[in-house]
């Protein structure tokens, strides 16, 4: 039973996340989207990466989100 629970909150998570998977992966900067917009087998791609890790991916989400912040920090007092 916690095996599927594990698994069904992946896949949510990975579905759910797919439009911020850069901030998972590839850190803060976007790739470029494809002419015809992302493909369902993109989506499902993701979808089950975070099937299996989204334990990791949330830390790794995290972590981007802390460094963004720390980023943003830092420019407001540069600016100031």
């Amino acid at each position: 039973m916690y095996i599927v629970l594990f698994l069904l909150f992946g896949a949510g998570f990975g579905l759910l996340t797919f439009s911020y998977r850069h901030m998972f992966s590839e850190g803060p900067n976007k790739v470029e989207t494809p002419p015809g917009g992302p493909t369902l087998a993109s989506r499902v791609l993701w979808a089950m990466v975070c099937t299996f890790l989204w334990p990791i991916m949330v830390l790794t989400g995290i972590n981007s989100a802390w460094i963004l912040a720390k980023r943003k920090r830092h420019a407001a007092v540069a600016d100031h």
